[in-house]
């Protein structure tokens, strides 16, 4: 299993906007990741999932994903990076 948090960027925190942007993204990586906030967690290719969450700016968050190896391990990389910045404003 691969483990990585983030604080979240975006000082609006995961509401629609960034929420879709990283789902899509996650969509993308082809990876089941699972987002997990405040004993909570939600299907992180859902938009709808991520924003009941209610994750704010500069909460922490975890990401996991039960895929293996190294193409994986880049690809929670750069989902967790995406998470940091502030996707509002992009």
């Amino acid at each position: 299993m691969i483990t990585r948090t983030a604080v979240i960027g975006a000082s609006v925190g995961l509401h629609a906007r960034p929420a879709a942007l990283f789902a899509q993204a996650v969509d993308d990586k082809g990876l089941d990741v699972t987002l997990h906030f405040d004993g909570e967690e939600a299907d992180a290719a859902s938009a709808l999932e991520i924003m009941t969450l209610g994750v704010k700016g500069g909460d922490t968050v975890t990401l996991t994903c039960d895929e293996d190896g190294a193409e994986a391990e880049a690809a929670m990389d750069e989902l967790a990076e995406l998470l940091t910045r502030d996707l509002d404003a992009e």
